[in-house]
């Protein structure tokens, strides 16, 4: 089952009117969009999703909310080309939930779990040619260490990549548990009784096969050049390399031009167009930490358009 992180939290901040025409960039399996399209009732909800299983669930589930929506399989670094040709030049607000949908972890043939036997795949988009496969058997040794480091900042990452690519000599590896035992095998005994070892490991592949780091900035440029004024964009995210991206952009659209700051009247062309709506991000609460324990990493950061 699929809860939504976060949930009262994004649709509060949100500002909606019955009128506000919304782009859930994540749909994922409906949790957010079911509530905001239960507040537009006069307005739209765009929604954009890769995967194929997610778009059908939530086509059936939306519609027993309203018909206001249209879903667009696409990744969101294309949201302002389909919604330009779709007419829609500006919107009241944009959410992104940056986390992997709970049915795709707890789906066994995806492959995204180091916990269930599977074939490596990971692609959110099945019809993505790169899959976690050709990742683990392909990849040089050089670069399984820098996607290692880089995107599962772990510290073992460098003899971890020396041994994939030593078994992969004798046999291709194809499932997730043979490379989880792999990733065990290459870490010291103190490691494991601390998390599984494959954790930050898996994160990594997974980022490299949906590029997921890539299109976050672009992403995040398109959502802000089309939002109104009043309007708002939510970045939830899960891990501190999402979150320093967003949070770099966020504060750079932010910020007042160094050469007028301090100064008691500020001339408005240097104003920022874009103002933080909480300094800090939100965390969940300790009631939806007890319920659902893949929010624990979550962060909510918010901007909106002030002119």
């Amino acid at each position: 089952m699929h809860i939504s992180v976060l949930k009262e939290e994004v649709v509060q901040n949100l500002n909606l009117k019955e009128n506000s025409v919304i782009v859930d960039a994540t749909l994922g399996y409906g949790g957010h969009s079911s509530s905001i399209l239960k507040r537009i009732k006069k307005g739209f909800l765009f929604a954009f999703d890769q995967d194929s299983e997610a778009i059908k669930y939530s086509t059936n589930f939306l519609k027993t909310i309203g018909t206001n929506f249209t879903i667009i399989k696409s990744n969101f670094i294309n949201m302002e080309k389909h919604l330009t040709e779709l007419g829609i030049k500006e919107v009241d607000g944009v959410i992104f939930d940056l986390g992997v949908s709970s049915p795709q972890l707890d789906e066994d043939e995806r492959g995204f779990s180091f916990h269930k036997n599977a074939r490596l795949d990971m692609r959110m988009d099945k019809e993505n040619s790169l899959d976690a496969e050709k990742v683990i058997n392909t990849y040089s040794e050089e670069d399984l260490t820098r996607i290692f480091i880089e995107y599962g900042e772990d510290k073992y990452s460098k003899n971890i990549a020396k041994n994939i690519v030593q078994k992969r000599q004798e046999h291709p590896i194809k499932t997730t548990m043979e490379l989880a035992e792999i990733i065990k095998n290459s870490v010291p005994e103190k490691e494991k009784r601390k998390k599984h070892p494959a954790r930050q490991i898996f994160q990594a592949i997974r980022i490299e096969v949906n590029h997921e780091l890539d299109v976050i900035r672009p992403a995040l440029e398109s959502a802000c050049h089309l939002l109104k004024v009043g309007g708002r964009v939510e970045v939830i995210t899960f891990h501190s390399l999402e979150d320093r991206i967003v949070k770099k952009y966020f504060q750079e659209l932010t910020k007042i031009d160094e050469k007028v700051k301090g100064l008691p009247n500020i001339p408005e062309e240097y104003l920022p167009n874009f103002k933080l709506v909480h300094r800090k991000a939100i965390l969940p609460g300790t009631e939806e930490l007890e319920n659902n324990h893949r929010s624990r990493s979550a962060k909510l950061r918010i901007i909106e358009r002030i002119k």
